[in-house]
């Protein structure tokens, strides 16, 4: 899997290899009534790495930061046109964590637009602050997926097409 990483530590998404017969009960646990499920947003505090890695996205590709849980300050490359985010060892973007569901999520892409879909996890996935089925993800918008908390941006080229449209 190491030649999948580039050098600018984005972890790229892999293929999912998913065979229909490896589906384990799910032990998703539930969050507490004490879980903090407030939107809060982020403001500018983008590190200079985290700035020249949004700078250097090609066309058609995105970027999620994690911002706060277990593994906060790791960056994926959104670049196919479907990513699975869950606790499954095959997941696109992979989430060990009780509180995420072996197949919490898709991310899809039409051109240059992301969408998530949420696929019936138990704790559900938030953006900005809002429980959703399915949204479209558009730059700087907030994604919550069990404990984690993160940031979606598109590629700069693509917002400048969209802004001469």
């Amino acid at each position: 899997m190491d030649d999948n990483r580039r050098p600018d530590d984005i972890r790229r998404a892999a293929g999912s290899g998913e065979t229909p017969g490896d589906r384990p009960a799910d032990t998703t646990q539930t969050f507490g009534h004490d879980s903090d499920l407030s939107f809060v947003p982020f403001g500018a505090d983008l590190s200079t790495a985290e700035l020249e890695a949004i700078d250097a996205l090609p066309s058609r590709s995105a970027i999620l930061l994690v911002r706060s849980g277990p593994t906060a300050g790791a960056r994926y490359l959104l670049d196919t046109d479907v990513t699975t985010v869950g606790r499954h060892p095959e997941a696109d973007i992979f989430f060990d964590d009780v509180t995420v569901s072996r197949r919490h999520a898709e991310i899809t892409r039409d051109a240059s637009t992301f969408q998530i879909v949420d696929q019936r996890s138990l704790n559900g996935t938030y953006v900005n602050g809002e429980r959703v089925d399915r949204a479209r993800l558009v730059n700087g918008s907030e994604v919550r997926i069990g404990k984690f908390r993160l940031n979606f941006f598109v590629s700069p080229s693509d917002l400048a097409q969209a802004a001469d449209r």
